[in-house]
């Protein structure tokens, strides 16, 4: 990107990255103007959900790690200006079923950041987390700094807090072609000029910027909501998140909480699908959570399916946030693997950052990355 720092930006896409990007544009006092093909906030976007972790603890993903305290003072601006929270602190609980790497990076890290953690003994599992199964559970490992964040509270609060802030938003308004070179796109048939104009798109970035595909892969990913039995609801309801590191699974387990439901996931990536596809889980999509979910859970038979949904993630093969120039005039960002969210209100911060000129856009990428930190990105 070259030139003077951008005045007035447009962005194509309107989930958790466009929402965000454009408020902390809206704040320095850059005109912007959002476009999306669906409603604002729409519930086709990969980031609409009841509710998502975020966490310190991050395994072999050190890197990301340590950018996650500064995440969370990115979301605790976010709070401030909109004058509520959308965090609910829970604490983890990691049961490991298999030796896998996991357990040294991450206390490593955690030990860094100054975050607290510890082993819970096997011994005490079952009456500490009834729910739990504890035949071939190998350790399990209680960490802080981990909690839940609301996506769809998130995003409803944002677009009303975008509109107070004069941000234009176009919903039901597809975007078909863009022009990094001139700063403008096409939306409906109708060309928008600006400075600036920025790709947020989620599983459908390729469309618009085919030097992505094959890159950042659409990967649809299936969750379930259930229902416990009725005698482990009141334990559910003060669990912490639950998440298990097993062979062939790799589950997250969202507790019924802050008036969300009880939500388990694969982590594992499938890496295929269509993002147009219709979002209501198959019984293809849920194979893929149960083997491992009745190895892990006591009475899994005694849970109820309340809904299935399929979402997308896209995905990069390390899991690495692509933040890149486009042109003189453009940006994309895509959020790569299922910590996009996460971390979403310091990358759209560091977008907001480099096209203001605040920091030198040339190395977004990289900080992005996490090869760079928030210090020395200069």
């Amino acid at each position: 990107m070259t030139g003077a720092p951008a005045q007035k930006v447009l962005i194509a896409g309107g989930g958790i990255y466009g929402l965000l990007t454009a408020w902390w544009l809206a704040k320095k006092g850059v005109a912007v103007e959002i476009f999306d093909k669906g409603p604002l906030p729409c519930p086709g976007n990969s980031s609409h959900d009841e509710h998502r972790i975020t966490r310190h603890a991050y395994g072999k993903l050190e890197h990301y790690a340590r950018m996650m305290p500064r995440a969370f003072k990115a979301w605790d601006t976010l709070w401030d200006d909109l004058g509520v929270s959308h965090y609910h602190p829970t604490g983890s609980l990691y049961c490991l079923r298999v030796e896998d790497g996991w357990y040294a990076p991450t206390t490593r890290a955690l030990d860094e950041m100054g975050i607290g953690y510890h082993d819970v003994p096997l011994s005490e599992v079952a009456e500490k987390y009834p729910y739990v199964e504890t035949d071939g559970l190998l350790r399990a490992v209680w960490t802080d700094g981990t909690g839940l964040l609301f996506p769809i509270r998130i995003m409803t609060d944002v677009v009303v807090r975008l509109l107070e802030l004069g941000v234009k938003l176009h919903a039901y308004s597809e975007v078909t072609e863009i022009d990094p070179e001139a700063g403008t796109l096409v939306a409906n048939g109708k060309t928008y000029s600006g400075d600036q104009v920025v790709v947020s798109t989620g599983p459908w970035i390729d469309r618009l910027v085919p030097g992505l595909r094959g890159v950042a892969v659409p990967s649809r990913q299936a969750v379930a909501y259930l229902a416990p039995p009725p005698d482990l609801m009141q334990a559910w309801r003060t669990a912490p998140i639950v998440v298990v590191r097993d062979v062939g699974a790799g589950l997250y387990t969202l507790p019924p909480r802050a008036g969300a439901r009880l939500k388990v996931g694969d982590h594992r990536f499938s890496r295929e699908g269509n993002a147009d596809e219709d979002r209501t889980a198959t019984e293809h999509d849920l194979s893929a959570i149960w083997p491992g979910f009745n190895r892990s859970f006591a009475r899994s038979g005694e849970y109820g399916l309340i809904e299935g949904r399929a979402c997308f993630y896209t995905v990069t093969e390390d899991e690495g946030f692509i933040v890149k120039s486009l042109g003189a005039r453009g940006f994309c960002v895509s959020a790569c693997s299922g910590h996009g969210f996460k971390l979403s209100a310091l990358i759209s911060w560091g977008l907001a950052e480099a096209l203001t000129g605040a920091r030198p856009a040339a190395t977004v990428g990289d900080w992005a990355a996490a090869k760079l930190s928030t210090e020395d990105w200069r």
